[in-house]
């Protein structure tokens, strides 16, 4: 069974970007085709909460492969995607870090709910469990027109 969904995407204005692309990037080291998030929607510090979004196209580079004829987004970059909101939200709590890198450091309870194919808009929630100065727990969902296509436990670490 699913876990209750992290935040009510009624209550979230799903079309205003709030923090925009290039502020993930001061956190987030990949470039190119691995930045996943296109924005932010939703940054709510006291819940440890955030919500990003990317607009799922059937042109993507990974859709003519990931699968011939019926183009499904790869559950490893729904994942990447959630992930790198995860490591958006760390660098923002973790003042006085300096330049780091952080990756993944596992995956627990890890449920894909539907598959997602374009067109349509993926939107994560991800919410802090645990922070440490060189560590963090995030739980992390994802929806496609509001319904859980994936939930997840991520853990990240500073290398």
């Amino acid at each position: 069974m699913a876990a209750p969904p992290l935040i009510d995407l009624d209550s979230v204005d799903l079309s205003r970007v709030v923090i925009p692309p290039e502020e993930i990037r001061k956190a987030c080291k990949q470039r190119g085709q691995f930045e996943i998030p296109e924005g932010i929607l939703h940054y709510d510090e006291a819940r440890r909460l955030v919500v990003g979004f990317r607009d799922i196209r059937a042109d993507d580079w990974w859709a003519p492969c990931h699968i011939p004829g019926r183009p499904i987004f790869p559950g490893v970059l729904q994942i990447e995607g959630a992930a790198q909101l995860c490591t958006y939200d760390f660098i923002e709590r973790s003042a006085g870090l300096g330049e780091v890198f952080v990756g993944f450091a596992g995956l627990n309870g890890t449920r894909f709910r539907a598959i997602v194919e374009p067109p349509c808009r993926m939107i994560w929630v991800v919410q802090v469990q645990k922070i440490r100065r060189s560590m963090f727990v995030y739980d992390a969902q994802g929806f496609v027109d509001k319904n859980m296509v994936f939930e997840t436990e991520i853990m990240g670490m500073v290398f």
